[in-house]
């Protein structure tokens, strides 16, 4: 491990491209191997510090600076940051009708490829079929299109199936426990802990119930798009105990 490996977000203000404000200065370091759980009420800026981080285009960064590594992602577009490390779990995923999901896979696992040793169709359909079964995937997702005829509890599988295919330097889950049921969400979450890869992860979740099967190294309290409060996963019971009042008064 090197220690320059480092997601760090440095006052970081930015909003939706129509004007409006949402991320009031977040300040964040996310070394690899870690993992950060940020909470906070609904409206609080979790999904868009989600989707400005991964450079989604209906947002705009007005101030500060986002770097991975010590190279700077601020203005890098979502494939450029794709490239870099950085991966997007969504909290919806889509469906990509027609797409083939292992060619797509196999076109971002090779597009990421610098010394020019492509992977094969069928090496990596052996990879991606070995790392389905782990999910206990059914059917063979290699014939199936991206997301398409999934169940909710498939689609986020799918997503971090292709977490563990991409194998990135530091990943954004945004709430993969959202519209799961319990056995589903403890499966997933242990799916999460179980990851054959080392990464810095930043887990956005409403409840404390993931982390349950997900131990983080801190806890993060977002209100208003700021860092109210950090702590350990004391800081997580607690809010499952007490809620976020006292974070949204002050």
């Amino acid at each position: 491990m090197k220690k320059r490996d480092k997601l760090k977000i440095s006052n970081l203000h930015a909003g939706t491209i129509d004007g409006k404000n949402i991320l009031q200065g977040v300040n964040l370091e996310v070394g690899m191997g870690e993992i950060h759980a940020v909470m906070g009420p609904n409206g609080s800026g979790k999904s868009t510090l989600a989707q400005v981080l991964m450079g989604h285009p209906g947002y705009k960064i007005t101030k500060g600076k986002i770097s991975l590594n010590n190279k700077d992602l601020t203005k890098l577009a979502p494939n450029e940051r794709a490239k870099e490390g950085l991966f997007l779990g969504f909290q919806y995923p889509v469906e990509v009708a027609g797409v083939n999901y292992a060619g797509f896979l196999r076109m971002a696992v090779n597009e990421r490829t610098t010394n020019g040793n492509k992977i094969s169709p069928i090496a990596f359909r052996k990879d991606l079929g070995e790392k389905a079964k782990k999910l206990a995937f059914i059917d063979d997702i290699s014939i199936r299109s991206v997301n398409e005829g999934f169940s909710g509890g498939e689609k986020k599988k799918s997503e971090i199936l292709q977490l563990s295919i991409l194998k990135p330097k530091f990943a954004v889950l945004d709430e993969p426990d959202s519209g799961l049921d319990v056995d589903a969400l403890r499966y997933i979450a242990k799916a999460i802990a179980k990851l054959d890869t080392s990464l810095g992860l930043i887990l956005i979740t409403h409840y404390q119930r993931i982390l349950n099967y997900i131990k983080p190294n801190y806890v993060h309290i977002l209100v208003s798009g700021k860092i109210a409060k950090t702590g350990d996963v004391k800081l997580a019971k607690s809010i499952e105990k007490n809620g976020y009042e006292k974070y949204i008064k002050n």
